[in-house]
């Protein structure tokens, strides 16, 4: 367990404990990688949508409202989690409704819309519920200053089991595809792939990781839920003394908006743009979780050295540049260029976000935090997809235009960082206790 060093780890916390956190990442990133970037996001628009004029607005309006549904509850769920010690618990529950609605995706055939949009709200929703609890456990493990690379780990972790989830569900693609049988076939199989993985794989978390947290003796009113919205009303109240946490808000909000694009749209892109086929995409996909790993993994030792601000402005910049390449692309090799630096940069930036969350987290209020953050992160999430969606339904189609779009919520975030003072925002973390 090398890769763990225990210098990196708070006091009392044991390596196989991280990896079982780790672990959490390694589980639930298949369903981001086949069913929001892969391939249900192109089965829902060209199979339960029937290819449809309006069905990748439809496939941007589902992930709109499930985020919206996130936006409204994450956060006052964080403030219970924090309350009554409950983050392990939540995380259980939120888990296995995810893994059960990602199984329901493979009822979905011809036409069958409404099958699919209840079923990936919901698994949308809990997905983002685990991601935002799982996120809370990153400072009661690691040390401040290693905070930036227990993160990458996870995230790399995460690409990891992206691609062994994708990795299953491109072989079955392929032996289906060579025996003539219809995507509503063999869709469906890796929709029953990708939650026995989620399912399996997260089950080393809830065996290896400790709830550390305190139950709080406001836990113990009657009215939790309503004492859980007076904490969040109280935090918003204060957010003079929070000013570096809410200017990090702002700007992940928006750069989290382009990655949202990104991993909701890529597929569909790279498709309508570029007549990539079904093997194709996920082969990109593949690639990019690839380049996203490493990324992840290397970029949380460099965060950790040269600071988090500085590391976050030069994975912006990185988007940048792939937004720019991937609307000049008019084959598929720039294309595959523009891909590796949306994965360096994917795993990158993300890493760097919840590093710096954290840091910015008081102590008693982390699952909070990291439910603002969630927060921040839906609404991008609406917003992103949302603006894409409606640019190639004002356009008739014009899927250049609408990634070109993307790039501004870049440089929004990029501008939006260059207010944050990272020392300040520790500082009053800590003065909040």
């Amino acid at each position: 367990m090398a890769l763990f060093p225990q210098e990196a780890l708070n006091d009392g916390v044991r390596k196989r404990e991280v990896f079982g956190w780790a672990m959490y990442d390694f589980a639930n990133s298949g369903y981001t990688t086949v069913v929001l970037t892969a391939v249900f996001n192109t089965y829902f628009v060209g199979v339960a949508a029937q290819g449809a004029d309006w069905a990748t607005l439809a496939w941007t309006l589902v992930i709109a409202a499930s985020s919206l549904l996130v936006m409204l509850t994450m956060p006052a769920l964080g403030a219970y989690a924090d309350m009554h010690a409950r983050k392990k618990a939540l995380l259980g529950m939120t888990t296995a409704i995810c893994v059960a609605a990602t199984v329901a995706l493979a009822l979905v055939g011809r036409g069958d819309l409404w099958i699919a949009v209840v079923a990936m709200v919901i698994s949308n929703v809990c997905y983002s519920y685990g991601e935002s609890l799982t996120a809370a456990f990153l400072p009661e493990l690691a040390r401040p200053h290693s905070m930036g690379r227990v993160s990458g780990w996870g995230w790399s972790f995460g690409y990891f089991g992206g691609m062994l989830s994708l990795g299953l569900c491109l072989s079955y693609v392929l032996w289906a595809q060579a025996r003539g049988l219809p995507a509503t076939e063999f869709v469906p199989v890796t929709m029953l792939i990708t939650a026995s993985v989620y399912g399996g794989a997260s089950l080393a978390t809830f065996a290896l990781l400790r709830e550390r947290a305190v139950p709080s003796p406001a836990g113990d009113s009657a009215d939790a839920g309503g004492t859980a919205m007076q904490r969040l009303a109280a935090t918003a109240r204060r957010a003079r003394e929070l000013r570096d946490f809410s200017w990090l808000l702002a700007c992940g909000a928006c750069y989290q908006a382009g990655i949202s694009v990104v991993i909701a749209l890529a597929a569909v892109y790279a498709e309508q743009v570029l007549g990539f086929k079904q093997a194709q995409t996920m082969m990109l996909v593949f690639l990019v979780n690839i380049a996203a790993a490493v990324g992840a993994f290397a970029f949380g030792y460099w965060q950790d050295a040269i600071g988090h601000k500085r590391a976050l402005a030069i994975t912006l910049a990185g988007w940048i540049v792939m937004t720019v390449l991937a609307v000049l692309a008019q084959g598929p090799a720039l294309f595959w260029i523009a891909a590796v630096i949306a994965g360096l940069c994917m795993g990158s930036s993300q890493s760097a976000g919840r590093a710096m969350a954290g840091l910015f987290a008081p102590a008693a209020q982390r699952a909070e935090f990291y439910g603002l953050w969630t927060f921040a992160t839906r609404l991008s999430a609406i917003v992103g997809p949302l603006t894409y969606g409606l640019v190639t339904w004002w356009t008739s189609g014009n899927h250049r235009l609408a990634i070109l779009s993307t790039a501004i919520f870049f440089v929004m975030g990029l501008a939006l960082l260059m207010p944050v003072n990272m020392q300040r925002g520790i500082d009053a973390a800590k003065a909040r206790g």
